[in-house]
Protein backbone atom coordinates (compact mmCIF):
# COMPACT_ATOMS: atom_id res chain seq x y z
CA UNK A 1 0.00 0.00 0.00
CA UNK A 2 1.37 3.33 -0.69
CA UNK A 3 2.32 6.11 1.65
CA UNK A 4 0.01 9.11 1.42
CA UNK A 5 0.42 12.61 2.52
CA UNK A 6 -2.08 11.81 5.97
CA UNK A 7 0.72 9.11 6.73
CA UNK A 8 3.35 11.85 6.57
CA UNK A 9 1.26 14.40 8.33
CA UNK A 10 0.05 11.78 11.67
CA UNK A 11 4.44 10.67 12.10
CA UNK A 12 5.66 14.40 11.43
CA UNK A 13 2.71 15.64 14.13
CA UNK A 14 1.74 18.07 11.55
CA UNK A 15 -1.49 18.49 9.41
CA UNK A 16 -1.69 17.11 5.78
CA UNK A 17 -1.91 20.43 4.78
CA UNK A 18 1.96 21.64 6.35
CA UNK A 19 2.94 18.92 4.49
CA UNK A 20 1.39 20.07 1.01
CA UNK A 21 3.21 23.50 2.03
CA UNK A 22 6.04 22.12 2.61
CA UNK A 23 5.76 20.15 -0.94
CA UNK A 24 4.97 23.59 -2.63
CA UNK A 25 8.36 25.16 -0.60
CA UNK A 26 5.65 27.95 0.84
CA UNK A 27 7.92 30.37 2.64
CA UNK A 28 5.53 30.25 5.83
CA UNK A 29 6.46 26.78 6.56
CA UNK A 30 9.81 27.33 8.61
CA UNK A 31 13.05 25.49 7.92
CA UNK A 32 12.93 23.36 10.85
CA UNK A 33 9.21 22.29 9.92
CA UNK A 34 9.87 21.55 6.37
CA UNK A 35 13.05 19.63 7.10
CA UNK A 36 11.57 17.80 9.57
CA UNK A 37 8.97 16.86 6.87
CA UNK A 38 10.91 16.19 4.30
CA UNK A 39 13.01 13.80 6.97
CA UNK A 40 9.56 11.62 7.46
CA UNK A 41 9.09 11.58 4.02
CA UNK A 42 12.32 10.02 3.20
CA UNK A 43 11.91 7.72 5.95
CA UNK A 44 8.66 6.51 4.96
CA UNK A 45 9.18 6.43 1.25
CA UNK A 46 6.93 8.82 0.40
CA UNK A 47 6.86 10.42 -3.29
CA UNK A 48 4.22 13.00 -4.45
CA UNK A 49 1.92 12.36 -7.01
CA UNK A 50 3.14 14.76 -9.72
CA UNK A 51 0.03 15.33 -11.56
CA UNK A 52 -2.33 15.70 -9.29
CA UNK A 53 0.07 18.37 -7.42
CA UNK A 54 0.31 20.27 -10.54
CA UNK A 55 -3.64 20.70 -10.42
CA UNK A 56 -3.34 21.95 -7.33
CA UNK A 57 -0.56 24.17 -7.70
CA UNK A 58 -1.35 25.22 -11.91
CA UNK A 59 2.52 24.52 -11.96
CA UNK A 60 4.12 21.80 -13.39
CA UNK A 61 7.46 22.49 -11.43
CA UNK A 62 9.22 22.12 -14.97
CA UNK A 63 11.22 23.95 -16.66
CA UNK A 64 12.86 23.63 -20.26
CA UNK A 65 15.80 24.93 -21.80
CA UNK A 66 15.67 25.74 -25.80
CA UNK A 67 18.85 25.04 -27.63
CA UNK A 68 19.70 26.52 -30.64
CA UNK A 69 20.59 23.98 -33.20
CA UNK A 70 20.26 19.59 -33.43
CA UNK A 71 21.66 19.08 -30.13
CA UNK A 72 24.25 16.58 -31.50
CA UNK A 73 26.00 19.76 -32.66
CA UNK A 74 25.93 21.57 -29.21
CA UNK A 75 26.61 18.59 -27.14
CA UNK A 76 30.28 18.83 -28.82
CA UNK A 77 31.00 22.31 -27.16
CA UNK A 78 31.64 22.00 -23.48
CA UNK A 79 29.82 25.26 -22.88
CA UNK A 80 26.70 24.01 -23.50
CA UNK A 81 27.55 21.20 -21.12
CA UNK A 82 28.65 23.39 -18.62
CA UNK A 83 25.45 25.98 -18.81
CA UNK A 84 23.11 23.50 -18.68
CA UNK A 85 24.84 22.02 -15.75
CA UNK A 86 24.52 25.08 -14.04
CA UNK A 87 21.09 25.46 -15.09
CA UNK A 88 20.14 21.87 -13.70
CA UNK A 89 22.03 22.05 -10.37
CA UNK A 90 20.00 25.77 -9.33
CA UNK A 91 16.56 23.94 -10.33
CA UNK A 92 16.80 21.04 -8.63
CA UNK A 93 17.69 22.70 -5.48
CA UNK A 94 14.34 24.86 -5.90
CA UNK A 95 12.50 21.14 -6.80
CA UNK A 96 12.26 21.67 -10.43
CA UNK A 97 12.87 19.38 -13.05
CA UNK A 98 14.20 20.66 -16.78
CA UNK A 99 13.29 19.75 -20.07
CA UNK A 100 15.92 20.18 -22.81
CA UNK A 101 14.19 20.76 -26.85
CA UNK A 102 15.46 21.96 -29.88
CA UNK A 103 14.90 22.28 -33.45
CA UNK A 104 16.64 22.17 -36.93
CA UNK A 105 15.27 25.87 -37.66
CA UNK A 106 13.96 28.25 -35.64
CA UNK A 107 10.05 27.26 -37.13
CA UNK A 108 10.95 23.60 -35.31
CA UNK A 109 12.32 25.75 -32.05
CA UNK A 110 9.03 27.97 -32.07
CA UNK A 111 6.73 24.73 -32.71
CA UNK A 112 8.90 23.11 -29.68
CA UNK A 113 8.32 25.56 -27.09
CA UNK A 114 4.65 26.01 -27.99
CA UNK A 115 3.98 22.40 -27.23
CA UNK A 116 5.73 22.58 -23.81
CA UNK A 117 4.06 25.89 -22.87
CA UNK A 118 0.81 26.28 -24.13
CA UNK A 119 0.24 22.35 -23.38
CA UNK A 120 1.62 23.37 -19.92
CA UNK A 121 4.04 20.89 -19.28
CA UNK A 122 6.77 23.43 -18.33
CA UNK A 123 5.98 26.65 -16.78
CA UNK A 124 9.03 28.63 -18.28
CA UNK A 125 11.55 28.54 -20.71
CA UNK A 126 15.11 29.24 -20.99
CA UNK A 127 16.93 30.31 -24.29
CA UNK A 128 20.76 29.52 -24.56
CA UNK A 129 21.57 32.00 -26.74
CA UNK A 130 20.68 35.32 -28.50
CA UNK A 131 20.05 36.22 -32.52
CA UNK A 132 18.83 38.50 -34.31
CA UNK A 133 14.69 39.30 -34.83
CA UNK A 134 14.06 35.73 -33.21
CA UNK A 135 10.90 34.04 -33.70
CA UNK A 136 11.54 32.11 -30.78
CA UNK A 137 11.73 35.27 -28.54
CA UNK A 138 9.20 36.92 -30.79
CA UNK A 139 6.85 33.99 -29.56
CA UNK A 140 7.37 34.27 -25.99
CA UNK A 141 6.93 37.89 -25.69
CA UNK A 142 3.98 38.25 -27.83
CA UNK A 143 1.98 35.23 -25.60
CA UNK A 144 3.72 36.11 -22.56
CA UNK A 145 4.85 33.49 -21.63
CA UNK A 146 7.53 33.71 -19.11
CA UNK A 147 11.48 33.12 -20.13
CA UNK A 148 14.80 33.69 -19.38
CA UNK A 149 17.12 34.64 -22.22
CA UNK A 150 20.94 34.23 -21.92
CA UNK A 151 22.54 36.69 -24.01
CA UNK A 152 20.76 40.03 -25.19
CA UNK A 153 18.08 40.98 -27.25
CA UNK A 154 18.25 44.50 -29.36
CA UNK A 155 14.66 44.51 -30.07
CA UNK A 156 13.42 43.71 -26.22
CA UNK A 157 15.66 45.84 -24.27
CA UNK A 158 13.80 45.02 -20.78
CA UNK A 159 13.50 41.30 -21.46
CA UNK A 160 14.69 38.98 -18.38
CA UNK A 161 18.14 38.22 -19.35
CA UNK A 162 21.87 36.56 -18.24
CA UNK A 163 24.67 37.68 -19.78
CA UNK A 164 27.94 39.14 -19.86
CA UNK A 165 29.55 42.31 -20.60
CA UNK A 166 30.45 40.61 -23.95
CA UNK A 167 31.76 44.18 -25.75
CA UNK A 168 34.25 45.05 -22.68
CA UNK A 169 35.26 41.25 -22.31
CA UNK A 170 36.58 41.71 -26.18
CA UNK A 171 37.84 44.76 -25.35
CA UNK A 172 40.22 43.47 -22.70
CA UNK A 173 41.14 40.58 -24.35
CA UNK A 174 42.42 42.13 -27.29
CA UNK A 175 44.24 44.73 -25.19
CA UNK A 176 45.77 42.18 -23.92
CA UNK A 177 47.26 41.21 -27.32
CA UNK A 178 48.30 44.64 -27.73
CA UNK A 179 50.21 44.99 -24.84
CA UNK A 180 52.39 42.77 -25.82
CA UNK A 181 53.07 44.53 -29.05
CA UNK A 182 50.84 43.46 -31.56
CA UNK A 183 49.34 45.41 -33.93
CA UNK A 184 48.02 43.20 -36.79
CA UNK A 185 45.21 41.24 -34.95
CA UNK A 186 42.94 39.34 -36.37
CA UNK A 187 39.30 37.88 -35.07
CA UNK A 188 37.64 34.66 -35.84
CA UNK A 189 33.81 35.27 -35.03
CA UNK A 190 31.04 33.54 -34.96
CA UNK A 191 27.90 33.30 -37.09
CA UNK A 192 26.72 37.42 -37.31
CA UNK A 193 23.09 36.44 -36.99
CA UNK A 194 24.19 35.87 -33.20
CA UNK A 195 24.26 38.81 -30.75
CA UNK A 196 27.30 37.71 -29.16
CA UNK A 197 29.40 37.29 -32.05
CA UNK A 198 28.36 41.01 -32.70
CA UNK A 199 29.27 42.47 -29.33
CA UNK A 200 32.94 40.63 -29.29
CA UNK A 201 33.26 41.55 -32.65
CA UNK A 202 32.62 45.43 -31.54
CA UNK A 203 34.99 45.09 -28.12
CA UNK A 204 37.68 43.83 -30.42
CA UNK A 205 36.81 47.04 -33.40
CA UNK A 206 36.59 49.59 -30.16
CA UNK A 207 40.10 48.38 -28.68
CA UNK A 208 41.86 48.25 -31.90
CA UNK A 209 40.53 51.98 -32.98
CA UNK A 210 41.56 53.21 -28.78
CA UNK A 211 44.54 51.96 -29.71
CA UNK A 212 45.07 53.89 -33.53
CA UNK A 213 45.52 50.85 -34.82
CA UNK A 214 44.51 49.77 -38.66
CA UNK A 215 42.37 46.65 -39.23
CA UNK A 216 42.15 44.60 -42.48
CA UNK A 217 38.68 43.26 -43.30
CA UNK A 218 40.79 40.29 -44.69
CA UNK A 219 41.92 39.85 -40.78
CA UNK A 220 37.97 39.18 -40.00
CA UNK A 221 36.34 35.56 -40.64
CA UNK A 222 32.78 34.58 -39.73
CA UNK A 223 31.88 30.59 -38.89
CA UNK A 224 29.92 28.64 -36.70
CA UNK A 225 31.04 27.80 -33.16
CA UNK A 226 32.56 24.52 -34.24
CA UNK A 227 36.04 23.10 -34.46
CA UNK A 228 35.76 23.44 -38.12
CA UNK A 229 35.36 27.11 -38.58
CA UNK A 230 38.80 27.66 -36.64
CA UNK A 231 40.83 24.85 -38.41
CA UNK A 232 38.82 26.39 -42.28
CA UNK A 233 39.87 30.12 -40.88
CA UNK A 234 43.88 29.26 -40.74
CA UNK A 235 44.22 28.13 -44.29
CA UNK A 236 42.86 31.91 -45.23
CA UNK A 237 44.73 33.70 -42.42
CA UNK A 238 48.23 31.93 -43.03
CA UNK A 239 48.16 32.39 -46.92
CA UNK A 240 46.94 36.65 -46.82
CA UNK A 241 50.35 38.70 -47.98
CA UNK A 242 50.44 40.63 -44.62
CA UNK A 243 48.66 37.85 -42.36
CA UNK A 244 48.20 39.24 -38.39
CA UNK A 245 50.29 37.60 -35.47
CA UNK A 246 47.98 37.12 -33.18
CA UNK A 247 44.12 36.42 -33.45
CA UNK A 248 41.33 36.65 -31.22
CA UNK A 249 38.64 33.92 -31.37
CA UNK A 250 34.86 33.58 -30.02
CA UNK A 251 35.21 30.36 -28.47
CA UNK A 252 37.48 27.91 -27.19
CA UNK A 253 36.13 25.14 -29.37
CA UNK A 254 36.78 27.18 -32.27
CA UNK A 255 39.98 27.61 -30.87
CA UNK A 256 41.39 24.07 -31.29
CA UNK A 257 40.57 23.55 -35.08
CA UNK A 258 42.73 26.93 -35.03
CA UNK A 259 45.79 24.67 -33.29
CA UNK A 260 44.51 22.41 -35.54
CA UNK A 261 44.94 24.21 -38.49
CA UNK A 262 48.13 25.95 -37.63
CA UNK A 263 50.12 22.56 -36.69
CA UNK A 264 49.10 21.43 -39.93
CA UNK A 265 50.09 24.12 -42.02
CA UNK A 266 53.63 23.88 -39.81
CA UNK A 267 53.06 26.97 -37.33
CA UNK A 268 53.50 27.21 -33.48
CA UNK A 269 51.65 29.06 -31.43
CA UNK A 270 52.67 31.48 -29.71
CA UNK A 271 56.15 31.49 -31.44
CA UNK A 272 54.65 32.40 -34.92
CA UNK A 273 51.02 33.28 -33.75
CA UNK A 274 49.66 34.42 -30.44
CA UNK A 275 46.32 33.50 -29.17
CA UNK A 276 43.24 34.28 -26.80
CA UNK A 277 39.72 32.89 -27.12
CA UNK A 278 36.47 32.78 -25.00
CA UNK A 279 34.80 30.79 -21.99
CA UNK A 280 37.34 28.99 -20.66
CA UNK A 281 36.20 26.13 -21.01
CA UNK A 282 37.62 22.55 -19.25
CA UNK A 283 39.64 21.61 -23.03
CA UNK A 284 41.64 25.42 -23.17
CA UNK A 285 43.58 24.63 -20.07
CA UNK A 286 44.61 21.04 -21.56
CA UNK A 287 45.08 21.48 -24.91
CA UNK A 288 48.67 22.18 -26.51
CA UNK A 289 49.61 24.82 -25.59
CA UNK A 290 47.04 25.97 -23.16
CA UNK A 291 45.24 28.47 -24.26
CA UNK A 292 44.71 32.21 -23.15
CA UNK A 293 40.68 32.59 -22.71
CA UNK A 294 38.23 34.75 -21.25
CA UNK A 295 36.46 33.09 -18.30
CA UNK A 296 32.61 33.87 -18.49
CA UNK A 297 31.40 32.33 -15.46
CA UNK A 298 29.44 29.32 -18.01
CA UNK A 299 27.63 27.69 -14.84
CA UNK A 300 26.92 31.08 -12.98
CA UNK A 301 25.11 31.98 -16.31
CA UNK A 302 23.12 29.03 -16.14
CA UNK A 303 23.11 28.75 -12.64
CA UNK A 304 21.28 32.61 -12.64
CA UNK A 305 19.25 31.84 -15.47
CA UNK A 306 17.26 28.94 -13.74
CA UNK A 307 16.95 30.96 -10.94
CA UNK A 308 15.80 34.12 -12.13
CA UNK A 309 13.27 32.20 -14.41
CA UNK A 310 11.97 30.30 -11.44
CA UNK A 311 11.78 33.38 -9.09
CA UNK A 312 9.44 34.69 -12.09
CA UNK A 313 7.71 31.76 -12.33
CA UNK A 314 7.09 31.60 -8.28
CA UNK A 315 7.03 35.09 -8.01
CA UNK A 316 9.28 35.03 -5.40
CA UNK A 317 10.39 39.04 -4.61
CA UNK A 318 8.40 40.02 -7.37
CA UNK A 319 8.97 43.44 -6.57
CA UNK A 320 12.61 42.99 -6.12
CA UNK A 321 12.87 41.90 -9.66
CA UNK A 322 16.61 42.51 -11.59
CA UNK A 323 15.68 42.42 -15.58
CA UNK A 324 19.23 41.79 -16.53
CA UNK A 325 21.87 40.16 -14.66
CA UNK A 326 25.44 41.02 -15.67
CA UNK A 327 27.99 38.22 -14.81
CA UNK A 328 31.75 38.88 -14.37
CA UNK A 329 34.55 38.20 -16.82
CA UNK A 330 38.24 37.49 -16.50
CA UNK A 331 40.85 36.82 -19.09
CA UNK A 332 43.11 33.85 -17.91
CA UNK A 333 46.55 34.08 -19.34
CA UNK A 334 48.32 30.97 -20.72
CA UNK A 335 51.28 29.74 -23.25
CA UNK A 336 49.50 30.62 -26.40
CA UNK A 337 49.98 34.57 -25.67
CA UNK A 338 52.67 34.39 -23.59
CA UNK A 339 56.12 33.87 -25.94
CA UNK A 340 58.64 32.30 -23.54
CA UNK A 341 61.82 31.06 -25.53
CA UNK A 342 64.08 28.51 -24.68
CA UNK A 343 67.68 29.30 -23.79
CA UNK A 344 68.24 27.74 -27.21
CA UNK A 345 66.10 29.73 -29.24
CA UNK A 346 67.70 32.75 -27.26
CA UNK A 347 71.06 31.64 -28.45
CA UNK A 348 69.74 31.49 -31.92
CA UNK A 349 68.54 34.32 -32.43
CA UNK A 350 71.42 36.52 -30.84
CA UNK A 351 73.60 34.71 -33.15
CA UNK A 352 75.44 32.61 -30.11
Amino acid sequence: MSVTIKDVAKKAGVSPSTVSRVLSNNSRISKETSQKVRDIMDELGYHPNIMAKSLVSKTTQSICVILPKPAEELFMNMFFMELIRGIVTQANRSGYDVLISSGANEQEEVEAVSRLLNGKRVDGAILLYSRKDDKVVDFLQNNNHPFVLVGRSPKYPDLLSVDNDNVQAAYDATQHLINLGHQRIGFVSGPPSHIVSRDRLEGYTRAMEDSNLSMSKDWIVEGEFLQESGYRAMSFFMNLPERPTALLVVDDLVSLGVLRGLHELGYKVPQDLCLVSFNNIAIAELSTPPISSVDIGIYNLGYTASQALIQSVTHVGENQFQKRHIIPHRLVIRESSIFSPTKSEVNTRMNI
